[in-house]
């Protein structure tokens, strides 16, 4: 088998067996991209080949001196485009940022390195992470790799792609209201939101900071609690993130089924709106997971129909307050057409943002002004807590739910770029959790008769990733579905 198409353990094992060389590896991804990130455009950053070939020599010789290695050595991970690179550059998808190269790593990329992993390079994005299609990026939309003429999802869009694509054999994405969870689900891989705080989000440019978690996207949910082993823990650079054991995720696989496990089925999240096809896919993973065990229970989270407007309303608000840095002064970009510095501020953000971050800041400006941030804001606040309540309840009687990732697969690209509003519904099943703050994983169940891969998604209790990576494991061995690869042709 080609070694792009290997899982990260799959890769790792054959690495620490000496059946395979780092030099190897790297130089696979390396022609991989060269054949199919021109149709993809799963990249705004590929790394220096040369430089990343002399470090994938150095890998060897000291594996040779240490005859041992690190569970991501050597691998081939790839980052989203807003988590910080020191000596690449870090562009979030905006013009705003377009040259800019922080001086420092994120914690995440820093426990990346002490692996002495590969950072392949930095993916695409909807602009500041604002968006679900991967459209919004001041570089280009991103394609989706099973059917070249949809959307990637978004706004991790860059990173689902290249894993799907074999353009890296892991990636980081973040996930503020389903931007890692949505995208693995069009394209066919899977995607984890961990807890909030139970990753550092140190060196992640904010878009919202109460909701903005990062986490992996793999081939496989084996790999996604191998990468989750490296990247959870307490940061005191990060007041957010929690002070709780990080156990051995992989250990959540010595079972393999959910029997005694109680499955909670909102109601709410297989209504009108939900796609027949999404809908059969869910069902039929439903009926796998009963025959491995689990006990199915429907199960009511009463203010799903209000958790669109409440994220749009608390994400919007937060946006506005983060995004008032980038005014010119500090880094970024500085418009060269200005007579004086109110002019310079103006010009700055108007020539910088792209029109849907210039969309939600208005809107966020909006909710927080006098006169409105109790109508709005305060309100929305208050709805968010009653959403918690409604998980917290739930939880009560069952032991996971498994909802659909998106209400349709993935749509073509530019069919929704002219309605905003159909947009936001997108992540209708995603939002939730985000609010909630709970984990949840996306994982492939199915596909539309387009050929356009269906994702399901496992929530959790905060904190007990391993619940739903044992449940998402047990189902994705009882199936197919993580074996099929996308028909992308090679140039």
């Amino acid at each position: 088998m080609s070694l792009v198409k290997l899982t990260l353990r799959e890769l790792q094992e054959r690495f620490t067996r000496g059946e395979v060389s780092a030099f190897e590896i790297v130089r696979a991804y390396y022609l991989r991209i060269s054949l199919v990130e021109a149709k993809v455009k799963a990249y705004v950053t590929v790394n220096d080949k040369e430089t990343v070939f002399a470090e994938a020599q150095a890998l060897d010789k000291e594996l040779k001196a240490w005859r041992k290695t690190l569970p991501l050595m050597a691998m081939p991970v790839a980052i989203k485009d807003n988590i910080c690179t020191a000596g690449m550059r870090t562009t979030c998808g905006s013009r705003m940022l377009e040259g800019y190269v922080p001086p420092y790593d994120a914690t995440v990329v820093q426990a990346l390195r002490a692996q002495r992993c590969v950072i392949i390079g930095k993916t695409n994005l909807d602009e500041f992470a604002m968006g679900s299609s991967t459209e919004h990026s001041a570089f280009g939309p991103t394609r989706n790799p099973w059917k070249l003429s949809h959307v990637p999802g978004g706004s991790s869009g860059g990173s689902a792609a290249a894993v799907a694509a074999d353009e890296c054999v892991a990636a980081l994405g973040s996930d503020t209201g389903g931007s890692i969870r949505q995208p693995a689900a069009c394209c066919g891989v899977v995607g984890l939101k961990p807890t909030y705080g139970r990753v550092s989000r140190y060196g992640l440019v904010a878009f919202a900071s109460s909701l903005d978690q990062i986490g992996p996207i793999t081939k496989d949910v084996m790999d996604a609690a191998i990468l989750l082993n490296i990247l959870a823990g307490r940061d005191p650079r990060d007041s957010t993130s929690a002070d709780v054991p990080v156990p051995d995720f992989t250990r959540a696989f010595k079972k393999k089924d959910v029997k005694k496990l109680k499955i909670g089925v909102p109601v709410e999240y297989f209504g009108e709106g939900l796609d027949a096809e999404v809908r059969e896919a869910v069902q039929a993973a439903l009926e796998v997971l009963e025959q491995l065990g689990g006990e199915l229970q429907e199960v009511s989270l009463p203010h799903t129909n209000v958790a669109v407007a409440t994220y749009y309303l608390l994400a919007t608000a937060e946006a506005s307050s983060n995004l008032a840095r980038y005014d010119g002064v500090k880094y970024g970009l500085r418009s060269k057409h200005h007579q004086d510095l109110l002019e310079m501020y103006c010009r700055t953000r108007q020539e910088g943002f792209g029109p849907e971050v210039k969309r939600r800041i208005m809107l966020g400006t909006f909710a927080l002004s006098r006169g409105y941030y109790e109508a709005y804001y305060a309100k929305a606040q208050a709805v968010r807590t009653l959403i918690t309540q409604d998980f917290d309840t739930a939880f009560q009687s069952v032991d996971f739910l498994i909802t659909p990732v998106m209400p349709t697969p993935a749509f073509r690209l530019g069919e929704k770029l002219d309605d905003p509003l159909q947009m936001y519904l997108a992540d209708i099943y995603t939002l939730s959790a985000s609010l909630a703050g709970i984990p949840a994983i996306a994982i492939p169940c199915g596909f539309s008769r387009q050929g356009l891969p269906i994702g399901i998604q496992f929530m959790g209790r905060p904190f007990e990733e391993e619940t739903i990576l044992r449940a998402a494991r047990a189902y994705e061995l009882a199936t197919q579905w993580r074996q099929k690869r996308p028909p992308i042709r090679e140039k």
